[in-house]
């Protein structure tokens, strides 16, 4: 699993796979929270390469598991090796298939859809009965490397481009997340007897400042890579760097501390 979930071609495996270890920390976290499913069936939302998809399946037990992002890029680079594991293009936040799943899990993707309430709402009634639901995602849009991007997307030159490119610049799908509370709210409203909800922070030894920059361009740049000219993209990565290592401080190795909220209910 991944937050593979953004449209459009501006996902690239090899840069969100260069902190592959840290990024799959919290995935192991949140397989924690999660009881097999002996020869259940098991989707995937927001599968990524695939890679974490193998490891759900076999640690639950799973008859079937299906991944679904809806990003050919990474798709691209997701491969079955065992029986009972697909892949399968498709929209992770229309998803809704009543009844037929018995986990229903989401590890760093439900970030990227808007209105978690109704997704959430959607997502459950994909359940079977004593079924389960998993999600893991950021919660660190306040942290300066999300902070500083959306404000230099304001500078008149690249406000501009985005508006050549069809309108504003696009907002950050981390402010979508909801405070941890409030998730536990929604949980116990949509019928999940038992819950575990929980803000972790999660510290990764950079080997610099700059390193953050280069995480977030697997993931949160994403966006405006996306809406810009390769060679304005460029520049646009270049100022947020200085603007990022002013406020940042130029570190050698750098601590990043990164917000998560993990979540976990089961259904009667």
């Amino acid at each position: 699993m991944s937050s593979a979930a953004a449209t459009g071609d501006s996902w690239q495996p090899a840069q969100y796979h260069r902190f592959q270890q840290e990024r799959q920390a919290p995935f192991f976290d949140l397989l924690a929270l999660l009881q097999a499913v002996p020869g259940g069936r098991v989707v995937d939302l927001g599968c990524g390469t695939g890679e974490l998809s193998h490891i759900l399946h076999q640690r639950l037990e799973a008859a079937e598991t299906l991944g679904i992002d809806n990003s050919a890029e990474m798709l691209a680079e997701a491969r079955s090796t065992v029986d009972g594991l697909t892949f399968r293009e498709g929209d992770i936040g229309g998803f809704d298939e009543p009844g037929a799943w018995d986990v229903v899990a989401a590890n760093a993707s439900l970030q990227w859809v808007p209105d978690h309430a109704t997704v959430l709402a959607r997502w459950t009634g994909s359940l079977r009965p004593g079924g389960q639901l998993a999600v893991q995602m950021p919660a660190n849009v306040d942290h300066a490397s999300h902070r500083l991007s959306s404000e230099v997307a304001l500078d008149p030159e690249f406000a501009a481009a985005f508006e050549a490119s069809g309108g504003p610049p696009p907002a950050d799908p981390v402010l979508s997340v909801l405070r941890p509370e409030q998730y536990a709210v929604l949980l116990d409203e949509l019928g999940f007897v038992d819950q575990h909800v929980r803000l972790q922070v999660y510290g990764h030894h950079l080997a610099s400042t700059a390193e953050v920059v280069e995480w977030v361009k697997g993931t949160s740049l994403t966006r405006f890579r996306r809406r810009l000219p390769p060679d304005v993209y460029e520049t646009f990565v270049n100022r947020y760097r200085q603007r990022l290592l002013a406020e940042l401080g130029d570190h050698h190795p750098y601590f990043y501390a990164f917000k998560r909220i993990l979540l976990w209910g089961r259904l009667a």
